[in-house]
């Protein structure tokens, strides 16, 4: 896990090295074990490292015998596998990046298809004199670019393109009508005006400084469910499952897991379990307040069944208001998840004491967990309804202008995954895969353990285990009003303790009654935030602060992220003392 950034320029000189140090400085948090800034040509590479594999000699770039020179954000979880098939290679680390390199060698811009991991990739090809980046499929690591007169830059954050001078800091009113309505954005373009999104699985050759080439390795199989009875698709799901975690294990430094009280996590805690022999070490978070479910004792229950050693992270309201500010501003593309609060604070409790942790995250994506799948596998004239059909700020009043077409990068998703013969459910799936996966949950874990220099394996998002479970019958995954039938089905039968049929609630954060208990104080400094005074009536926002009810708790809550996230990446305020001391120093200012 790493930090990467990089520039060709659009005339063939050489990039300017005070812009690459600024790259890398921007992006430190990323690397604490290494920096290195290397150029030759029209191309300059940046590499933050943080050593998860081959601690001594897996420094980067990476250059072969040709010249071409590799930096990479992630892991290669088969590198083990790829080495051996390529035993005529000669190879000078002992990194899992380094066959990446070798396989680009050989097949040029394919060189991902063999890749099983999580990874950002750029790759300088000298004799070519072309530049190749590539993400991985289910775009767990996030790559950035920006493609202007002056050239292509890229960087693994957008804050870093800006930091660096090469794009300023303008806000996109569409992709802001997004993040206020979904609470994430969708597609290739990002809410800060040229900077872009390279897309899950997407890899771009790069000449004269322009994108000359695109190419998409797709995530999930393209046709219908295959016919399995019960029993086979759970004995392939057990060995599935096992390799997976297996080779998510692979590291030469100590890793634990977040623990929520789902099904997911146990899971993944089920086959860790299995796989070591110590105990694992299990983290997990929870609310003294009432208003929201309390998952410790389910996830206690369960880690006591399985010999984890367990540590319980209580989260309270004054925490709450000290971390947002942080939390806001390392979510440079934005995500409103209130889930980043325990996220973020569950990842500086574990880097304590590890560099890795593995967690659920896809589960419900691909096993078919969310209530919204059931609704969309009905028609409509049996109360089916679309996916994500009500904003966040829908009928409140709030905003100036209703913005129109918010829902258009969901609406393009669904009709561009409609392949195939999938049915309604994998459409759903394939449409959260798309841009709710990776734009929201994996961003949010991304950015809340980079910045604690902490990196985050996802089991769960694996190529090999989402090819057999994507492709199960419907019935496998949602039978009447229970999803993830098939992973109940295997947790129950090992876990007993892990309640895999019982009813939950979910995890939930309890923003909305933190926020209602400060609403009045509250309500007039986010009033007059300047990014949120030139979109929404003052008025109507302090009304909101001080209103009871579900939805207008969510949307008091994305407000107030926006309106954080806007002081810091656009007007460029860095936070200083809790949310309420951010806000009143940000609506004094000139224009407020």
């Amino acid at each position: 896990m790493c930090g990467i950034a990089g520039i060709m320029t659009r005339n063939g000189s050489a990039p300017a090295r005070a812009t690459l140090e600024r790259l890398s400085k921007a992006l430190a948090h990323r690397g604490p074990d290494g920096e290195a800034v290397y150029a030759v040509g029209d191309v300059g590479l940046v590499h933050l490292r943080l050593a998860i594999i081959d601690l001594a000699t897996g420094d980067q770039p990476i250059i072969d015998e040709t010249g071409a020179a590799l930096v990479a954000n992630g892991e290669i979880y088969n590198y083990v596998e790829l080495r051996a098939a390529m035993a005529d290679e000669r190879f000078a680390t002992r990194s899992d990046c380094e066959p990446p390199l070798k396989l680009y060698r050989r097949d040029g811009a394919a060189f991902t298809a063999g890749l099983r991991g999580m990874y950002a990739v750029a790759i300088y090809d000298l004799g070519l004199r072309r530049l190749v980046l590539a993400r991985d499929p289910f775009g767990i690591k996030p790559l950035y670019y920006v493609e202007d007169a002056n050239g292509f830059a890229f960087a693994s954050e957008a804050q870093a393109l800006i930091a660096a001078g090469l794009v300023a800091p303008r806000v996109r009113d569409d992709r802001r009508a997004e993040l206020l309505e979904l609470q994430f954005t969708t597609g290739h373009e990002t809410i800060l005006d040229g900077i872009r999104r390279v897309e899950p699985g997407e890899t771009l050759v790069v000449a004269g400084g322009r994108v000359i080439e695109r190419r998409r390795r797709a995530a999930l199989a393209a046709g219908p469910p295959v016919e399995i009875g019960e029993e086979d698709a759970l004995a392939a799901l057990d060995r599935a499952l096992l390799d997976s975690v297996a080779v998510h294990q692979r590291a030469d430094v100590p890793y634990a897991m977040f623990l929520s009280g789902g099904i997911d996590s146990a899971a993944v805690l089920a086959a860790m379990a299995r796989l070591n022999d110590r105990p694992v070490l299990a983290f997990t978070a929870g609310f003294a307040d009432d208003s929201v479910a309390d998952e410790r004792a389910a996830a206690r229950a369960v880690a006591t069944a399985l010999g984890a050693r367990h540590v319980e992270r209580t989260i309270e309201a004054a925490e709450f208001w000290s971390v947002l500010p942080a939390i806001a501003a390392a979510m440079d593309d934005p995500a409103a998840d209130y889930a980043i609060v325990p996220t973020w604070i569950l990842a500086r409790e574990a880097a304590r004491e590890v560099k890795v942790v593995l967690t659920g995250e896809g589960g419900d994506e691909l096993f078919g967990g969310y209530g919204r799948y059931r609704s969309a596998m009905r028609p409509w004239w049996r109360g089916g309804r679309a996916m994500r059909a009500r904003g966040l700020l829908d009928g409140l009043g709030v905003l100036r202008r209703e913005p129109p077409g918010w829902r258009d990068g969901i609406v393009a998703s669904e009709h561009r995954l409609a392949v195939g013969g999938r049915t309604r459910l994998q459409i759903a799936q394939a449409v959260d895969c798309a841009d709710w996966l990776p734009n929201d949950l994996l961003l949010k874990l991304d950015r809340c353990l980079m910045a604690h220099a902490l990196e985050g394996r996802t089991p769960l998002l694996d190529p090999v285990l989402a090819e057999i479970v994507f492709r199960l019958p419907d019935g496998l995954k949602v039978r009447g009003r229970t999803g993830k039938w098939l992973l109940r089905r295997w947790l129950a039968d090992r876990v007993p303790a892990a309640d895999a049929f019982g009813r939950k609630r979910g995890f939930s954060v309890p923003v909305a009654a933190w926020i209602a208990a400060a609403g009045a104080r509250l309500g007039p400094l986010v009033a007059q935030q300047p990014g949120i005074a030139e979109i929404c009536a003052p008025e109507a926002v302090q009304r909101l602060y001080t209103s009871a009810g579900k939805h207008v708790g969510m949307a008091a809550w994305v407000l107030l992220f926006y309106a954080l996230w806007h002081r810091r990446h656009v007007l460029g305020l860095a936070p200083a003392g809790d949310v309420f001391d951010c806000l009143a120093a940000s609506a004094a200012r000139p224009g407020a």
